[in-house]
């Protein structure tokens, strides 16, 4: 599996981005999808998770209201919708895939920057 996003860069506070996350080769294994951040200087941080065969959707308590994960299957594509943008947000954003168990496979990375 494949992963490549795009959408990220520069943005005032208070705007909005949506990030794409594009899945190619073998998209059967995937069961979920979700997005991490890392700001420099600190770990890798996860964003929000979703767990298809769950149903379940877990957003960090820092973008709980303001960011929204959504997919389209036909298009084998997920996206982080954010909206409210603040500068604590400025990070390279990745999507994840997860396999059975863990998130097992990652995408290169996008910039987000929030300029206040």
């Amino acid at each position: 599996v494949q992963l490549v996003e795009s959408g990220g860069g520069l943005v005032q506070a208070g705007g909005s981005l949506r990030l794409s996350c594009v899945a190619s080769g073998r998209t059967f294994n995937i069961y979920g999808m979700g997005w991490f951040r890392q700001a420099p200087g600190k770990e890798r941080e996860l964003v929000v998770d979703q767990r298809w065969s769950a149903g379940t959707t877990y957003y960090a308590d820092s973008v709980k209201g303001r960011f929204t994960i959504s997919r389209d299957s036909a298009k084998n594509t997920a996206y982080l919708q954010m909206n409210s943008l603040k500068p604590e947000d400025t990070a390279v954003y990745y999507c994840a895939a997860r396999g059975s168990s863990a998130y097992e496979y990652w995408g290169q990375g996008t910039q987000v920057t929030v300029s206040s």
